[in-house]
């Protein structure tokens, strides 16, 4: 059994719930990491395999991102272990079930986050109320549909540019993960004259040295086929993507795509991280200390000072804020019309 103590520090977490309800099926996890400043928001992620380990990274992450933002709020991540690809009517059992299970920790407000969008926070808002990232019909702001967190991104890229010994018109970009924040970070930075030269999703790699059409993917992927799909270009694994020269690399997926056992694979200048912690610690050293190839990694928590991903939490927390009284967190209601 994993010894979730292992993880604890000064900041947290202030607590780690396990959530069984055999009635659906539903096996979860939530970790509230900090709320010295306010209730915890973080996404609710749905994956088959994420360790506790990876749960309390996202968490501790969300809390170093909303502090350096100055939001009024901690950090926390909830997980459901399940397939995002599962029916609806299914998927929705299994939300619902989760929000009404945590109905009284008011220290956790749900956000959308990989495997679940903002018709799943409409789920969790019926419930219980207590979320953000609502669809525009419920009155939330479609963070999606507009790339936030992908214009964050591309903002981002030109800040750090000023520090690179090359200009984004006609940069090569690779992306690592092609949904709503990877689609949108290649649509907002090939606008500006970069060129999008490599894609990997769940399914495979493309590859183009001629570039790769950023409207026809983003079809290709609407109509559930895999990037690996595009006609023109050479068709690779999903972990190949690593290998594509570029100057600016983006992974936009999972945690820990980048670790000891590939990161000399890495052929960048520049390193724009748009997913959670897509790189572990020692790989992330070796970047910083030892690789001379890479000449600057954006990291994806507060360390920086620059945060692409609070784009998006900052609209969300706008929207909150302008929904009800902002009172005090400990008095946050659950009722029905939270947000």
């Amino acid at each position: 059994m994993e010894d979730v103590f292992r993880f604890a520090d000064e900041l947290g977490p202030t607590k780690i719930i396990h959530v069984y309800e055999p009635s659906v099926g539903l096996k979860a996890v939530l970790v509230v990491d900090n709320v010295a400043r306010g209730p915890a928001i973080g996404g609710l992620r749905m994956a088959p395999d994420v360790s506790m380990g990876e749960c309390f990274r996202l968490a501790r992450a969300m809390t170093l991102k909303n502090a350096a933002a100055d939001l009024p709020h901690g950090g926390g991540k909830s997980v459901i272990y399940g397939d995002p690809k599962m029916l609806k009517n299914e998927k929705e059992k299994l939300i619902r079930a989760l929000a009404s299970s945590l109905r009284e920790i008011q220290e956790y407000i749900f956000a959308p986050d990989m495997g679940t969008d903002e018709e799943c926070m409409a789920w969790v808002k019926d419930e219980i109320g207590r979320v953000v990232g609502l669809p525009s019909d419920f009155g939330g702001i479609p963070l999606d549909e507009i790339g936030a967190t992908g214009w964050g991104l591309s903002h981002v890229t030109e800040v750090a540019l000023e520090y690179c010994d090359f200009d984004l018109e006609g940069a090569r970009v690779v992306v690592q993960g092609f949904g709503a924040v990877g689609k949108h970070v290649a649509r907002f930075l090939t606008e500006k004259g970069a060129m999008l030269v490599g894609v990997a999703d769940s399914r495979g790699t493309i590859y183009n040295p001629q570039g790769v059409d950023v409207e026809a993917l983003i079809k290709l992927k609407k109509a559930g086929k895999s990037v690996a799909d595009y006609p023109t270009g050479k068709k690779l694994d999903r972990d190949a993507v690593i290998n594509i020269e570029c100057e600016i690399w983006i992974p936009a997926a999972r945690p820990d795509v980048i670790d000891k056992n590939n990161v000399n694979r890495l052929k960048a200048k520049l390193v724009i991280e748009g997913a959670n912690i897509p790189i572990t610690y020692g790989a992330e050293k070796y970047l910083h200390e030892v690789c001379r190839n890479t000449r600057l990694v954006l990291e994806d928590a507060a360390t920086k000072g620059i945060l692409p991903r609070e784009a998006a939490v900052d609209l969300a927390v706008h929207r909150l804020k302008k929904s009800m009284s902002y009172r005090r967190w400990s008095l946050y209601s659950s009722a029905p019309g939270f947000v």
